[in-house]
């Protein structure tokens, strides 16, 4: 893959955060907080009406769009911050720019800054990843 500084990673898109699948990942990680599946406890945070989706599921998002730029073994490190909540029925896009190559051990490691974006809140997650764009990660 021909990669430089300043190109964009193709977007990734999800049309709409499915609160079922914030039930789901609550069961699954036993997490009891009901923020992410009783939209009545968000009242107090100003978000009524909503549930707030877990971390992971954020994340995925840029993983997949990672995934599908430079495939599934590429990410080498990934570093995420959460400056907003993801809410369900949000419509977010994972994007990315790369902000620096290196050569490492015979391998092109591209760094990426990756962040989700809301057109209604702006940016809601916001990070860095090293990703191997050539050989194995």
């Amino acid at each position: 893959m021909d990669v430089k500084v300043g190109d964009m990673v193709p977007e990734w898109d999800m049309p709409s955060v499915r609160r079922e699948r914030m039930r789901t990942m609550a069961a699954i990680l036993r997490d009891p907080n009901p923020v992410h599946w009783d939209d009545t406890s968000t009242t107090r945070y100003g978000f009524e009406g909503k549930t707030i989706n877990q971390g992971p599921l954020g994340l995925s998002y840029m993983v997949n769009m990672l995934h599908e730029w430079a495939g599934p073994t590429s990410i080498r490190r990934f570093i995420m911050t959460f400056p907003q909540a993801v809410l369900s029925e949000d419509h977010v896009v994972a994007k990315g720019e790369v902000t620096g190559i290196r050569e490492e051990n015979g391998k092109t490691i591209a760094e990426v800054d990756i962040w989700l974006h809301n057109d209604e809140r702006g940016t809601l997650l916001k990070g860095s990843a090293e990703v191997c764009v050539s050989g194995e990660a």
